[in-house]
């Protein structure tokens, strides 16, 4: 197992609190992937999507996470579409230990309700989109080395729960 720990899962799953506590607690650099790829486009995730769509998105995101897997000592936040590419999963798992963070779809609309950047979710039925997007990602993030349901969960608990999984893995 690599050095780094990888969070991957939907979005309002808690990737980026659950990020930056890990990356506290293990005194490593925490890194979020969206904000590295709008940072080199300086353009929002959002506007990446509406001007060049999601498969050049998701070459951005493939870029990013290679360049991010040459470090070590990273806790990376990752998009929730990153497992569709298995290149992608392979980078992970060879370079440290992939976490998937799951949470209900009723807390997932919750902690995504109101949120215009959430380009995926820019629909009618977001309930309904969201069934749909987790029942498709399912196989993928079950690829993952951990599973871990944040729902009702606090931050810290989460955390401390990854990390024992890890500790017992090595």
């Amino acid at each position: 197992m690599g050095n780094n720990i990888y969070l991957v899962g939907f979005m309002g799953t808690g990737k980026t609190a659950v990020g930056r506590e890990l990356a506290k607690i293990k005194e490593w650099r925490f890194i979020d992937l969206d904000d590295l790829i709008e940072d080199s486009q300086h353009k929002s995730v959002s506007e990446i999507f509406a001007k060049s769509g999601e498969a050049y998105f998701r070459e951005l995101e493939k870029d990013a996470l290679a360049g991010i897997s040459q470090k070590s000592d990273c806790v990376v936040s990752c998009g929730g579409g990153i497992v569709l590419d298995q290149g992608n999963i392979d980078v992970m798992r060879s370079t440290g230990v992939m976490v998937c963070l799951s949470a209900s779809v009723d807390e997932i609309i919750r902690r995504t309700r109101g949120r215009v950047h959430r380009p995926l979710l820019n629909v009618p039925d977001p309930k309904e989109k969201i069934e749909y997007l987790l029942k498709v990602r399912a196989p993928y993030y079950d690829r993952a080395d951990i599973i871990i349901d944040t729902t009702q969960v606090p931050i810290d608990e989460i955390s401390k729960k990854i990390l024992a999984v890890i500790a017992e893995k090595k």
